[in-house]
């Protein structure tokens, strides 16, 4: 119909004419799939100190805990300037650094979902692969319907999203220290479920989201500041997708 078309070239245009960066996000994802890859290979380097028991795994632990939380702000910085030279090595230390710390909760959910499968030995390794196909395909689903997003949806999702990151950062705090003082109010397992759902749910919402929001924040040469943001985003979905599973199975244990 010609007046159903006229409509939606006045969206299409409304839409473009609000883009900083029309190329960022196919531009970005490369580095997105590259940093998951320096990811799995931190991952598995982590994992083999933690199988070998060597003593070395808990102080690079801690250390590479506390590095990557200066590296972040150092990256960041770099390229949101749009000095990929120097952004590049700096993304890459970041995501192989990024694996190491998560290969104790990876190592954590093999033992805990496989110690509550006794009759699967490999239900662990499958909850991990589980959690990594999930996020792949969260990630193909939003790459085709987050980039037709309307202003109005995106909007309205921009916001519920920091509503519900700031939520998620408090329930989150809370769990730490009631989970110290209380341990089994806050600690349980029935408060962690609640946190592994809430923030799967959110970074599903985000996931979609940053095919929005790229092009409106980035310019075209600060795509590795998106690609950045945008692999945060699909590493705390699989974080919280693990954490979600693990809780499932009651964290391990055979009540």
């Amino acid at each position: 119909m010609p007046a159903s078309s006229n409509f939606q070239q006045a969206i299409r245009e409304a839409q473009s004419s609000a883009l900083v960066g029309p190329n960022v996000v196919n531009k970005a994802l490369p580095y997105v799939g590259g940093g998951m890859v320096l990811t799995a290979a931190g991952v598995l380097g982590g994992m083999s100190m933690l199988a070998s028991g060597s003593p070395l795994y808990q102080p690079l632990f801690f250390v590479a805990l506390i590095g990557n939380l200066i590296l972040f702000f150092v990256a960041q910085n770099v390229a949101m300037k749009g000095n990929t030279g120097t952004a590049l090595p700096l993304l890459s230390a970041y995501s192989l650094i990024t694996g190491f710390t998560l290969s104790g909760l990876v190592s954590y959910a093999i033992v805990a979902i496989g110690a509550s499968n006794p009759a699967n030995p490999y239900a662990g390794v499958g909850a991990v692969g589980t959690a990594a196909l999930s996020t792949g395909i969260t990630f193909v689903i939003a790459s085709i319907f987050g980039r037709r997003m309307s202003d109005s949806v995106g909007q309205a999702l921009s916001g519920v999203v920091g509503l519900g990151l700031i939520g998620l950062i408090i329930a989150m705090v809370v769990q730490l220290i009631g989970g110290i003082f209380t341990g089994g109010a806050f600690g349980g397992n029935g408060f962690e479920l609640m946190i592994a759902g809430f923030g799967t749910v959110l970074f599903v919402g985000a996931a979609f989201l940053d095919f929005y929001t790229m092009p409106r924040t980035y310019r075209d040469d600060q795509y590795l500041a998106g690609a950045l943001g945008m692999y945060l985003t699909y590493i705390n979905l699989f974080i919280f997708i693990l954490r979600l599973m693990i809780a499932l199975q009651g964290g391990g244990r055979r009540d």
